[in-house]
C-alpha cells in the first residue's frame, strides 16, 4: 500500500490531465512532500525503434542550472594529463590502479572520461562499466584529450542521455528546491535537444508523451504541442 503523503499527492493530481510545462513544474513542486531535497524528472516517450541503430536516440546536454546533484569524476589516462584534470576538479585520477580497482568491483564514480590512448586498456572492463552506463564514449564527450573541458562540463550541469528498449529517454532535470524558472529552462534545453535529435527514420509522431515526477511522486503529465516533431 502507498504512504499516505503518496495517496494525498495522487489525489491533488489528475493523471489524465496535461499540464502546460510550467504549470508541470508548479505541480509537482506542490505535491512533493519527502523532507530531503527531491530530484525532478523527466521521462519522454518517443515514437522510434531502438531496435534499428538508425533510431537509436543518444546524446548530452548542458542544463543552464545543472542537476543540483554534486557529481563524482574519474579521470583515467596517463601521467602527462593527471595534473590537468585535478586543476579541472576531478575527485578520482590515475591510470592502470584504476583499471585494477573496477575490474575487482569498484565503481564508486557518477562519470568516467578517458583519453583515447587508455581505451584499449580500459576495454578490459567494458563488461563491468557499460551496463551501469560509465563507459566513456567519444559521442557523449567521455572520450578526449581535453580532459579539462570535459570535468568542468560533467561538473557544471553535463548531463548523458540514451533512448531505452521501450522507446523511453528518462534524465535527472533538478531539484525541488530550484526556482520554477530555472527547472523550466532546464527542461526546455533538454527538450529541445532530445527533438533536435530525431532521427530520420523515424516514422510517425515523434514525441508521444511527456512526464514529470519526483522522487516518491507520482507523474504530472506535460503537454506535447509545443515540442512536437
Amino acid at each position: 500500500m502507498a504512504g499516505k503523503k503518496y495517496r494525498d499527492a495522487v489525489a491533488k493530481t489528475d493523471r489524465f490531465q496535461e499540464y502546460d510545462l510550467v504549470d508541470a513544474v508548479e505541480k509537482i513542486r506542490e505535491i512533493t512532500q519527502v523532507k530531503f531535497d527531491a530530484t525532478i524528472d523527466i521521462a519522454m516517450k518517443l515514437g522510434v525503434d531502438p531496435r534499428h541503430a538508425d533510431q537509436v536516440v543518444r546524446g548530452t546536454v548542458m542544463l543552464p542550472h545543472g542537476t543540483g546533484k554534486t557529481v563524482s569524476v574519474l579521470v583515467v589516462c596517463k601521467e602527462a594529463k593527471a595534473e590537468e584534470a585535478v586543476a579541472a576538479g576531478a575527485d578520482f585520477v590515475g591510470f592502470e590502479e584504476y583499471v585494477e580497482k573496477i575490474q575487482n568491483g569498484w565503481t564508486g564514480v557518477d562519470v568516467i572520461i578517458a583519453t583515447p590512448d587508455v581505451m584499449g586498456q580500459l576495454g578490459k572492463v567494458a563488461k563491468i562499466l557499460g551496463p551501469r552506463g560509465l563507459m566513456p564514449n567519444p559521442k557523449s564527450g567521455t572520450v578526449t584529450m581535453d580532459v579539462a573541458k570535459a570535468v568542468k562540463e560533467v561538473k557544471a550541469g553535463k548531463i548523458e542521455f540514451r533512448v531505452d528498449k521501450a522507446g523511453n529517454v528518462h534524465a535527472p532535470v533538478g531539484k525541488v528546491s530550484f526556482q520554477s524558472e530555472q527547472l523550466v529552462e532546464n527542461i526546455t534545453s533538454f527538450l529541445k535537444e532530445v527533438v533536435r535529435l530525431k532521427p530520420s527514420a523515424a516514422k510517425g509522431q515523434y514525441v508521444q508523451g511527456i512526464a514529470l515526477s519526483s522522487t516518491m511522486s507520482p507523474s504530472v503529465k506535460v503537454k506535447r504541442e509545443k515540442f512536437v516533431a
